[in-house]
């Protein structure tokens, strides 16, 4: 099944890539879901259920239009928690209910410019062979410690006819929701079909689920990898 078609951004105000990215997705009851999002979105289910997805990654070539991508600024992890929703219009997208990343000014930008739920962490990514390794834990702001562990198998990619409904809903996804001085906003973003690989489960220990608000999922998670895309993201529109 092909990817959904992105959007073009022709005026972007950031330039970066997602590099060794991992999705870490758990069925959860749409109600439980949409207590934890404004009440102008309604949470997107898929087979009647909503998803919430915890996506640890490589932030890599962070820059602003006509700008370098300075070596330290420019490329830092990131651990996001999101789930998927709609507006009023109809219009598809994700919510983020929390967004680690290992650079204070990355977290005090994305708070400031973006009205995005960032928290500063201390935070690495490494690979050995197929083996990724994620580490993240929360300096500021609270609750200070929250973690997330995750222990990833990387495999071949998936094969045509895996390529799903189920994958590209989790995965294929180009519009960002937050809500600023009460009134939601979006942001389009760009970016190629995701290479998407089989993906295991190797361990994991983390709080940043129950922090959010979310029950202890009751199921094995589904994964998929990574290497990555390039992105263009938009201005915020109302």
């Amino acid at each position: 099944m092909r990817a959904p078609d992105s959007p073009r951004v022709a005026r972007p105000v950031m330039y970066h890539r997602w590099s060794d990215i991992t999705f870490v997705h758990w069925r959860f009851p749409p109600d439980v879901v949409q207590a934890l999002v404004p009440g102008c979105l309604k949470v997107e289910t898929f087979d009647g259920t909503a998803w919430v997805g915890l996506t640890p990654f490589l932030m890599e070539d962070v820059r602003a239009p006509g700008t370098p991508a300075l070596p330290w600024l420019s490329r830092f992890p990131e651990t996001n928690l999101r789930t998927y929703v709609r507006d009023a219009r109809g219009r598809s997208g994700i919510w983020f209910l929390s967004m680690e990343a290992g650079r204070l000014p990355a977290a005090l930008g994305g708070r400031a410019g973006y009205w995005l739920p960032y928290f500063w962490s201390d935070m690495s990514v490494r690979t050995d062979g197929s083996l990724r390794r994620y580490r993240s834990r929360r300096y500021w702001p609270g609750p200070s410690g929250a973690r997330c562990d995750v222990d990833v198998e990387t495999g071949p990619d998936l094969a045509e006819r895996e390529l799903d409904e189920l994958a590209h809903f989790l995965t294929a996804r180009f519009r960002l929701f937050t809500v600023v001085a009460g009134r939601l906003a979006s942001a389009e973003v760009e970016h190629p079909p995701w290479p998407l690989r089989h993906a295991r489960l190797a361990g994991l220990d983390q709080d940043l689920l129950r922090v959010a608000g979310l029950p202890a999922p009751d199921q094995t998670p589904l994964l998929h990898a990574s290497p990555g895309v390039p992105v263009r993201v938009g201005l915020w529109s109302w």
